[in-house]
């Protein structure tokens, strides 16, 4: 999607196209019916090779045929259909909705009340004890079943039981929520250290009772997730160390997703310090390169997530408004 950003500046002639599937890498040259647990529905590699990519290329390199691609075509999970935009992302009928942390592990659209002034939710973080990106055992990648390409779609309650990972959810939702384009989490957060990772990922909470597939009922299955790194809070190119105690706004922009969040499913984030191996450790003590840092620089941190009125934690969903 980067690629395809960076090539729309200059794309004059209108011959830059964006095909999204849900597939890992080199996952379109199958059947791409399925991804680890999560059935597609139909066969996406095949639908891709035959109606995408064939007439693409007869027509731009045999000249045959006609080209009826949309400026952007993505597979939209969650309803399991094929999507056509004008655009991406997309721009028609999308508004910004944000979705607030609040007390008790709720997530709500509805903003923190007065009350909630100066409230948090904290964990300690110990790059002794890290969170795993996968269950246990975590293989190296590239050995057999290392399970490094179905990663994402792991079920996150592999991590239900640790306390160095909040968590907040909806309630099961009224009606579908269409999520389709580029999501931002705007995290306040403060460290007892001087350095700290950020994890937030984004999840779909299956119904309990899913009658498509009974066996995923209650699975909870990451949509989206990403990292900012303390260090960079004021520049990328100059890290230096944070504040202990000191609460910073942290914007972290997550790639483009097009999801379905079906009704009777419910949204959860969750917020962690650690995803091992995937991130290598923070020494959460600053050091100026991590890669050096010796075993005494490793500190436990006590982390704290504001959901205040004045500091309030969210997500920026970009959802879909019906025509």
């Amino acid at each position: 999607m980067k690629i395809y950003e960076l090539l729309e500046r200059h794309d004059a002639g209108k011959k830059n196209f964006l095909v999204v599937g849900p597939w890992n890498h080199g996952g379109w040259g199958g059947e791409g019916r399925r991804l680890g647990r999560v059935d597609f529905g139909s066969a996406t590699g095949e639908y891709y090779r035959k109606n995408i990519q064939a007439p693409f290329f007869a027509y731009y390199l045999k000249g045959k045929g006609s080209l009826a691609l949309p400026e952007a075509l993505t597979f939209r999970t969650g309803r399991n259909e094929w999507v056509r935009h004008d655009a991406w992302p997309p721009k028609r009928n999308v508004v910004e909705k944000r979705l607030y942390f609040q007390a008790d592990g709720r997530l709500a659209f509805d903003p923190p009340p007065p009350s909630a002034e100066g409230a948090f939710d904290s964990y300690t973080s110990d790059p002794a004890n890290p969170v795993p990106y996968r269950p246990r055992p975590v293989r190296p990648m590239l050995s057999s079943g290392s399970g490094w390409g179905t990663w994402q779609l792991e079920d996150q309650r592999f991590v239900d039981h640790r306390p160095d990972v909040l968590t907040w959810e909806t309630d099961p939702l009224e009606g579908d929520l269409v999520v389709s384009g580029e999501l931002t989490a705007n995290l306040f957060a403060a460290t007892t250290g001087t350095d700290s990772d950020w994890i937030v990922k984004l999840i779909d909470v299956y119904a309990e009772d899913f009658k498509t597939d009974p066996k995923m009922g209650g699975y909870q299955l990451m949509i989206a997730g990403d990292v900012f790194r303390g260090r960079y809070h004021n520049s990328f190119e100059k890290p230096e160390p944070v504040v202990p105690d000191s609460v910073l706004r942290y914007t972290i922009k997550f790639p483009g997703t097009d999801h379905v969040f079906l009704k009777g499913h419910r949204i959860m984030v969750q917020v962690q310090s650690t995803w091992f191996p995937l991130i290598d450790r923070n020494p959460q003590m600053f050091v100026p390169n991590i890669f050096l840092a010796r075993e005494s620089d490793f500190h436990k941190a006590v982390q704290r997530v504001f959901r205040s009125s004045q500091q309030a934690s969210h997500i920026l969903l970009p959802t879909l408004v019906p025509e």
